[in-house]
């Protein structure tokens, strides 16, 4: 039965990626991965989260024992499939052209599918609407504020509708509230569109709220795996981040982590 679920699965075995000396990713190995989820990548800085989803996403030279998704092996695809299946958002948008955000949306969908344009418009204005910032549509890229270019880089990410998004910090750059806007639209988005979709996220809490999976990297390796409260422990922030940590619950039954001191180097 293990088998034939993991065939819908996203497979990573011995990913391993060097630059130059240094071995960033350490014949790494996750457990599958199943569409319908949100999976936080943690790790302190350096630990690989970042790298790992441009290999997955084909970015960056790396080797993999095995790379699948669903039936589909990503190791024999062209590297422009790939990258169409397994999409990938860095974390770092590219400059801003002087072109309106539905022109920009529009351009990503007829390059991408060759939409017809009365098509792509209504889906850029469905996903536009979805994220909650329609009305950002007649405003050029240029204009916009760093967060507000995020949202519209996640919007062009979503609108073809990818097998599965690489999200590198998408919430690096917004506002509390945005920050808690795209986390619950995700976990929407990857259920009713049975989407696999990873996130690299440094607010713990934010995993520890939103996230159905969580992946703990350390030094190019797993090192640990699950339901985020058996994931972010004391242990392993102790192990990982070097910090002394406990979990409190609160009022409304959310997990929170609460950092007590430094642990010595």
């Amino acid at each position: 039965m293990e088998a034939a679920i993991d065939r819908h699965a996203l497979i990573v075995r011995g990913a391993s990626c060097r630059f130059g000396s240094l071995r960033v990713l350490d014949g790494l190995d996750l457990p599958p991965l199943r569409p319908g989820q949100v999976v936080a990548l943690l790790g302190p800085n350096g630990s690989g989260k970042s790298t790992l989803l441009k290999s997955l996403a084909g970015l960056v030279p790396a080797r993999f024992q095995a790379l699948s998704f669903g039936a589909c092996d990503m190791l024999s695809q062209p590297a422009r499939q790939r990258a169409e299946v397994l999409r990938y958002l860095p974390q770092s948008l590219p400059e801003a052209v002087h072109l309106t955000v539905t022109e920009a949306m529009l351009v990503a969908l007829n390059v991408r599918r060759r939409t017809d344009r009365e098509q792509a418009m209504q889906r850029a204005v469905a996903v536009l609407d979805s994220l909650g910032i329609a009305a950002l549509a007649p405003k050029y890229l240029d204009a916009l504020s760093g967060g507000q270019k995020q949202l519209v880089g996640l919007a062009q990410t979503l609108a073809d509708q990818p097998g599965a998004l690489l999200l590198d910090e998408p919430l690096a750059s917004l506002d509390l509230n945005y920050q808690h806007h795209v986390m619950a639209l995700l976990g929407r988005l990857a259920r009713e569109r049975n989407m696999l979709i990873i996130i690299v996220v440094h607010d713990l809490n934010m995993a520890l709220r939103y996230a159905d999976t969580a992946l703990l990297l350390y030094q190019g390796k797993l090192l640990a795996a699950g339901p985020p409260p058996a994931v972010v422990t004391p242990e392993h922030l102790a192990h990982a981040f070097k910090v002394q940590a406990h979990i409190q619950t609160g009022h409304a039954g959310q997990s929170g982590v609460f950092v007590d001191g430094l642990i010595q180097l």
